[in-house]
């Protein structure tokens, strides 16, 4: 991992994103120390915003409105689409608007990430299954080696968090899955553990067996260590 080819990439952490995603503070928590030590190795910090016109103007198929017509989610009138107070930007971040649920989906991030020599993402964000899940396999799309921060990640519920998270270990092969205290571990030039794939498919799961398979994903042995 180059410093100087690397980004961070926040996925959508917006004040909508309170609606009942498990586990919101210890993400908000991460990511604010994520923030702090990229910006202190010199690492550009990226923000995504998931925005819907009120009027409904380009708003995806048969997504929920009001009776009035007014997107449920997102509108581009109200405070919510606003980055949380938190981890709210320095105006020499940069902040990707979106309209669909994938980063790279008719957004400038890409150029941007081009722009800046960028050849490594850390992402995290919300939600794991839907936007950031589609934001890392477009991203793997366009050859971006990913480092998964899987503590920086959360959804509406811990059982489609876990699938999700599952889901790209095993098909994102450019990927590292690691927590927030290995990820500065390793800004740092420190020894970390991550997990990495060596097959296809390789935390198979069934319904029964997915909280186990899932741990074995966010606990990796010691000989994974760098």
């Amino acid at each position: 991992m180059k410093k100087s080819e690397t980004a961070l990439v926040v996925i959508d952490l917006q004040k909508e994103s309170g609606f009942g995603l498990f586990g919101l503070d210890e993400v908000v928590n991460n990511t604010q120390r994520m923030i702090k030590a990229c910006r202190a190795a010199g690492i550009p910090v990226i923000y995504t915003r998931q925005i819907n016109r009120h009027d409904g103007v380009g708003l995806s198929l048969d997504e929920p409105r009001h009776a009035n017509g007014e997107p449920h989610f997102y509108p581009d009138n109200r405070d919510s689409i606003e980055i949380m107070e938190a981890v709210k930007p320095l105006d020499t971040d940069i902040v990707i608007d979106k309209y669909r649920w994938s980063a790279f989906f008719d957004t400038s991030l890409d150029l941007m990430l081009k722009s800046l020599g960028v050849k490594h993402l850390i992402i995290g964000g919300v939600v794991t299954d839907g936007c950031l899940m589609t934001s890392v396999f477009d991203a793997y799309f366009r050859d971006y080696r990913i480092q998964l921060v899987h503590d920086m990640c959360t959804a509406s519920n811990e059982g489609a968090h876990m699938a999700a998270m599952t889901i790209m270990a095993n098909w994102v092969y450019a990927l590292e899955v690691l927590d927030t205290d290995n990820m500065i571990q390793c800004l740092e030039g420190q020894d970390y553990t991550a997990w990495n794939a060596d097959e296809a498919d390789a935390l198979q799961f069934t319904p029964e067996t997915l909280r186990d398979t899932f741990g074995k994903l966010t606990a990796p042995s010691s000989s994974s260590q760098k």
